[in-house]
């Protein structure tokens, strides 16, 4: 049985039913990890402000209820202003509704096409088939869904802030105090009989202290790199997200495209996303220009200066940046960005890359040849 279980292929394939196990589980619990994860995010995050207050004698609650005030007015400013654009743009529908049916009927006539539905299009006859009532209802379970997780988040956090060096004081004495000191035994075992026992003694209790200084300096130096892999994600792609957004904004309002607050915002959020993010952020104002100017050379040419803007930054500018920071492998972003997106969904998504980060970090600091092997393969 116990060579059975050393074999290579059966440790394979165990390990494989393994990692099939956490996925399941993972999407199963995905209710509670997904608020634990972005909670952990908030406190790394806000780590550099807590740790300031902190310094100059600030009450831990204190410090805590300042985080969440600052979380909620940033989360209201944003919302208010992508709130009060979008009710402007809702007072727009009816115009932009004729300019949609003109652009369909005009293009099928112009290709030719003898499709009723099309040459005569009218959107509104088109929305009167859809059922409102289960609209309504999944806006109204989606609404409620996100103020489930808000508040779940608020509350791990809380209690993450309170109880994270407990965490790491539970971790240092598993994986240090408690391995090092049954070692320690089992060498006094090994040289009880030995006639130079003093000196063995003394030699195993000088090689345990410096193993166990070895092994806290492992943990500290992991703890160290997730927050700081974690806070200069979220700072750097914030600054490349609101650039971004400011450039779209910029070249929109040259443009003379209506609502560009309301994209260049989309455009901030949307490029947390790898990839996918960035062609959502592009479509969007491309199709406003459409039905706003009614020329498709007029939108392809706003589309192509999007585009352009969106590849420097997103293939020059941010890789070479996020190469250097967090020194993880393209592919393995994309496959990341594809395993948590199936995982989390669009939650996922956005933060597929720091917990990849993170399981990077981790593994890098493991012995075994194969943690080591996996890790070379995420490296940049």
């Amino acid at each position: 049985m116990k060579r059975l279980l050393t074999d290579p292929t059966v440790k394979f394939f165990v390990s494989v039913l393994g990692l099939f196990a956490i996925f399941i589980f993972l999407r199963e619990l995905q209710h509670i990890f997904i608020p634990l994860v972005i909670a952990y995010f908030m406190f790394f995050f806000f780590e550099p402000l807590n740790t300031f207050l902190e310094r100059h004698k600030i009450p831990l609650g204190i410090v805590i209820f300042i985080d969440i005030v600052l979380t909620a007015s940033l989360l209201y400013g944003v919302s208010r202003v992508i709130i009060d654009s979008l009710i402007q743009f809702g007072e727009q529908v009816p115009l932009y509704e004729q300019k949609l049916n003109r652009i369909v009927s005009d293009t099928a006539k112009s290709f030719e096409i003898k499709d009723y539905s099309l040459t005569h299009f009218n959107i509104a006859r088109v929305l009167k088939k859809l059922d409102y009532s289960v609209l309504a209802s999944g806006v109204f379970e989606s609404t409620l869904s996100v103020v489930t997780s808000v508040l779940l988040v608020l509350f791990f956090f809380i209690f993450i802030s309170s109880g994270h060096e407990k965490t790491l004081q539970a971790i240092r004495a598993r994986f240090v105090e408690k391995e090092l000191k049954s070692s320690l035994k089992k060498m006094k075992r090994e040289h009880k009989n030995s006639p130079l026992e003093d000196e063995h003694t003394t030699y195993d209790e000088e090689n345990f202290e410096t193993i166990t200084h070895q092994r806290e300096e492992t943990l500290q130096r992991t703890s160290r790199d997730i927050t700081e892999q974690v806070q200069k994600y979220i700072i750097t792609k914030f600054l490349i997200s609101l650039s971004v957004g400011l450039v779209m904004g910029f070249i929109l309002w040259a443009f003379d495209v209506e609502f560009f607050i309301i994209w260049a915002a989309f455009a901030v959020i949307l490029n947390f996303i790898p990839n996918i993010g960035s062609v959502i952020s592009v479509i969007m104002p491309a199709l406003m220009t459409l039905v706003q100017y009614e020329s498709f050379g007029y939108a392809f040419l706003v589309t192509a200066v999007l585009v352009v803007v969106q590849n420097i930054i997103g293939n020059i500018i941010e890789p070479k940046i996020f190469g250097n920071r967090l020194g993880l492998n393209p592919l393995v972003i994309l496959l990341s960005l594809l395993l948590w997106g199936y995982l989390w969904g669009i939650v996922g998504m956005f933060i597929s890359v720091p917990l990849t980060a993170i399981i990077k970090i981790i593994i890098s600091n493991s012995s075994s040849r194969n943690m080591r092997f996996i890790t070379h393969l995420m490296s940049n």
